[in-house]
């Protein structure tokens, strides 16, 4: 099985989408979070698993910095909106996160990857972040993220967006 080729690109538009997303009735528009601030969307595997769990925490305990460099924060995964309304609940995270329960924005981002777990393989999420500017243009990418000192290198790259 060959892996998707993503549908964005570094310096291009990011092709409008719509999630639904936690602490919102109606699913929540890429456009409509575009203007005012620049959007940070990282994708995680799973809801309250060591990994994506550290993640969040990190993010959550630099939200003041990266709400400074004029970012929102957005996860995304496939899990349901339940699960992501236990998950954000649990450890307080002042971010909203968004289900992808059919994968249509994982894979615009092309970050449905296989992965071995256990000696089988297995399609899920990449650990990956994305930086769109307000005009909603992809300005960086990260793919393959290992969690320590993530998000430090996402706040650099916002504050030279705006240098």
């Amino acid at each position: 099985m060959s892996q998707p080729t993503p549908q964005v690109a570094v310096d291009q538009p990011v092709p409008d989408f719509e999630l639904p997303a936690t602490g919102h009735d109606q699913p929540v528009r890429l456009s409509d979070l575009l203007g005012d601030r620049h959007l940070v969307l990282y994708f995680y595997p799973r809801d309250d698993t060591p990994g994506c769990t550290t993640e969040g925490k990190d993010f959550t305990e630099q939200y003041a910095r990266l709400e400074q460099a004029g970012a929102r924060v957005l996860g995304i995964s496939r899990d349901s909106l339940k699960s992501h309304d236990k998950f954000k609940c649990k450890y307080g995270f002042p971010f909203e996160l968004l289900s992808d329960e059919d994968e249509r924005v994982c894979e615009l981002f092309g970050v449905m990857k296989l992965k071995n777990m256990y000696g089988k393989q297995v399609r899920g999420i990449e650990r990956s972040t994305f930086l769109i500017d307000r005009q909603g243009v992809l300005r960086q990418e990260w793919r393959k993220v290992k969690v320590p000192g993530h998000v430090n290198a996402v706040i650099e790259a916002l504050e030279s967006l705006d240098r």
